[in-house]
């Protein structure tokens, strides 16, 4: 016979087992709401996504993948705007209470939850089909945080490393048969926020963002923001083995440049800037006054639309 357990007893038992561990938060998890004090000159960053089973992941996810993946995107969007992440809530809709399903899904989420020292602070849990929603809070000085809206003419676009293995995992889960499956479903199901890049790029990019979307439409939202536009280089872009491997056989050159679910980090620098950067970052093109974003490939230039990936399965 399954096992009852009301609300409380679930939050007890898988996600308030740590007390408050960074100095911002001051009460978590046990009171209607959780406290926590900012240091003078800082801002708040918060940022929120919902994944819906069937929808953003498929019914059979590990769900110690699930827990790590869902606070990864939010991490990386904190990444992106340069903010330490501190603290998160968490709402939990569930189709059953399964407490092996509930383990293994909170030791993935407070697992990397640890790694960047974020408390989990609050939230919610409910009867329905399986959803979850994150809300993550970060901090950033005054001035210093990482937008879509700053890039400048004459600005290098960089890329914190290689993009389109998350659209192969995907692929490979749907049916393909890839040579080299294991990084791709790894970047699928468990991405690497950038949250130690984010913190480095203060003071050093102007406009930033995460690739969720796909490189050319999240590049596209930096380009529209900002009023500008830019051109890529195809040679400068860095994919793994499976990535090459899936290029040569396919020859489908967009799946890179339209697949979401990577979370690197697109940024511009100003080039008397660039020396500053820390190593990985890779340069793969340049902002313009024209607007627009362009590739240039096998000796020609092409204009790409800002249309990417959808979170649908």
């Amino acid at each position: 016979m399954p096992e009852r357990l009301g609300e409380f007893d679930l939050i007890r038992r898988y996600f308030a087992a740590d007390a408050p561990r960074h100095p911002h938060n001051k009460l978590g998890i046990g009171d209607d709401c959780a406290l926590m004090s900012l240091p003078p000159g800082q801002h708040l960053a918060i940022t929120a996504d919902t994944m819906v089973e069937n929808v953003h992941f498929f019914a059979d996810a590990a769900p110690e993948d699930l827990g790590h993946k869902l606070l990864a995107v939010n991490l990386s969007d904190l990444a992106a705007m340069g903010a330490e992440p501190f603290a998160v809530t968490l709402a939990v809709t569930l189709p059953k209470v399964d407490p092996t399903w509930l383990e293994a899904f909170s030791r993935g989420f407070l697992t990397l939850a640890r790694r960047f020292n974020v408390d989990l602070i609050g939230g919610d849990t409910t009867s329905g089909p399986l959803t979850l929603t994150v809300q993550a809070m970060g901090t950033v000085p005054s001035g210093a945080a990482l937008t879509r809206s700053a890039a400048n003419v004459g600005d290098f676009v960089y890329l914190s490393g290689p993009v389109g293995d998350a659209g192969l995992g995907l692929k490979i889960k749907q049916g393909y048969r890839c040579a080299f499956p294991e990084i791709p479903l790894r970047c699928f199901h468990r991405p690497e926020p950038r949250v130690e890049l984010g913190l480095a790029l203060r003071g050093i990019a102007h406009a930033c963002i995460d690739i969720s979307d796909g490189l050319a439409a999240d590049l596209g939202h930096i380009l529209t923001q900002s009023r500008v536009g830019a051109c890529l280089d195809w040679a400068a872009l860095s994919f793994s083995d499976a990535m090459d491997a899936y290029l040569a056989e396919s020859g489908d050159w967009r799946l890179p440049l339209t697949a979401g679910d990577d979370y690197q980090l697109c940024f511009t620098v100003p080039p008397d800037r660039s020396a500053a950067l820390p190593a990985g970052c890779r340069k793969i093109g340049v902002i313009e006054v024209e607007p627009g974003l362009r590739l240039r490939r096998d000796g020609s230039i092409e204009l790409l639309e800002f249309t990417g990936y959808e979170h649908f399965l």
